[in-house]
């Protein structure tokens, strides 16, 4: 990340800017609010205020919304994940004060009108269904709740339709004035502006916000014992997950963790689970693994898509590559060969700008700075085979939960 510039309101709404000489900017909020701070009973709040914030405000019917930034060649979008939302927008740099001040319009003014909301239920309700008819995305979904299971991360964060339909205009609006308020909120931006201009603009509109955060404590979600479930769905493939539990964003053991990842199930066509699962053997077209990483635990998976014959075959697999990671160490050049290529890959996803934007909001919403290129090479390069080890022993394929839909 280029270096950046930061400052907070009167209010306590931190702002964090990386100037750029780019024609296009990025500019939006992230909010420390996600479908783990839905309300009990109304499992989708978060997803579905992200959707309907857009449907009007005191100033402006959607059709004024869908249209303010795309007459001028710009995008707005938004996305809910379980602990937070981003409402954002990229657009022609020198319309910088029309981007601030629409965002802002959403955020301080929305009014959830009731006959916009039964429309934009139904969608939702598309949006559920699409997924379930996505075996991958259903069987990641029904995985993770089982994990969470008895906790507010025990959810879709699409919620269900009987809980949708529960959801009212009064409690988008009460979600919207109690989550996102100043003291939860980052607005980032990355663009052609002065950084004294900008947080200029950002304080002539969002400095007037006073509402306070409102909202229960939030729980570590319980350890659940360890399951292996098969779920009949009636698919063409089988779609397993195996995963579990593991330590948050906070954690130093999380740069061993994301080189551990990518060694092991990243992008590249070289991971240990594809070259095993797919290129030797034929058993899978997609195999991968992901860490995710939240406020107080994180979530470490691999899935596999496969003929139901080749499951058991291609678990052993896995098996067989985790528990050679956590007991023999890495030599000298595969450690190298490995730290090269992550820290080559983030060199290449630092050219998505759009990316980069929005993962400049969320790490100084959650670390108050943001970690630059050089630091996080300094961490990845001081990383042994031990501390690989020690990761690979904490995710023991025996500690490891396994869901198979087919």
């Amino acid at each position: 990340m280029a270096k950046y510039y930061n400052h907070t309101l009167s209010n306590g709404l931190r702002i964090v800017h990386v100037p750029t000489s780019s024609r296009v900017a990025y500019c939006g909020l992230s909010i420390n609010a996600g479908s783990r701070d839905d309300l009990m009973g109304k499992w989708g709040l978060a997803h579905f205020v992200e959707h309907t914030i857009f449907k009007g405000t005191k100033h402006r019917r959607s059709w004024h919304i869908i249209n303010r930034m795309e007459r001028v060649g710009g995008e707005l979008n938004a996305y809910t994940t379980k602990e937070g939302t981003a409402l954002y927008s990229l657009f022609p740099c020198e319309h910088f004060d029309r981007a601030v001040e629409l965002i802002s319009d959403l955020v301080a003014n929305s009014q959830f009108p009731e006959s916009e909301l039964v429309k934009e239920r139904e969608v939702v309700l598309e949006e559920i269904d699409s997924y379930r008819d996505t075996p991958m995305d259903a069987a990641y979904d029904d995985f993770e709740d089982m994990l969470f299971a008895g906790s507010t991360m025990g959810h879709n964060i699409l919620g269900c339709e009987a809980d949708l339909m529960n959801i009212t205009s009064e409690d988008c609006r009460h979600y919207l004035d109690t989550q996102y308020v100043p003291e939860n909120m980052v607005f980032f931006a990355m663009g052609n502006i002065k950084s004294e201009r900008l947080f200029r603009l950002v304080e002539k509109h969002l400095g007037v916000l006073n509402h306070r955060l409102e909202r229960a404590e939030r729980l570590v979600p319980a350890d659940v014992p360890v399951f292996h479930e098969v779920v009949n769905i009636d698919s063409h493939q089988a779609h397993t997950v195996v995963g579990k539990k593991m330590f948050s964003m906070h954690d130093d053991r999380k740069y061993a963790a994301f080189l551990l990842n990518n060694i092991l199930g990243g992008p590249g066509m070289n991971s240990l689970l594809n070259v095993a699962i797919r290129e030797k053997r034929g058993y899978a077209y997609t195999v991968e693994s992901s860490v995710s990483l939240m406020s107080d635990c994180g979530l470490f998976q691999i899935y596999f898509g496969s003929d139901e014959s080749h499951v058991n075959p291609s678990l052993r697999l896995i098996r067989r590559i985790m528990d050679e990671l956590a007991s023999k160490p890495l030599s000298e050049k595969a450690l190298e060969a490995a730290k090269r290529q992550y820290l080559g890959q983030l060199l290449v996803s630092s050219e998505n700008k759009e990316a980069m934007a929005l993962s400049l909001g969320k790490n100084f919403l959650n670390y108050d700075c943001v970690m630059t290129d050089g630091e996080l090479s300094e961490h990845i390069n001081a990383l042994t085979a031990q501390d690989i080890m020690n990761c690979a022993e904490l995710l023991a394929f025996d500690t490891c939960s396994v869901l198979t839909m087919k």
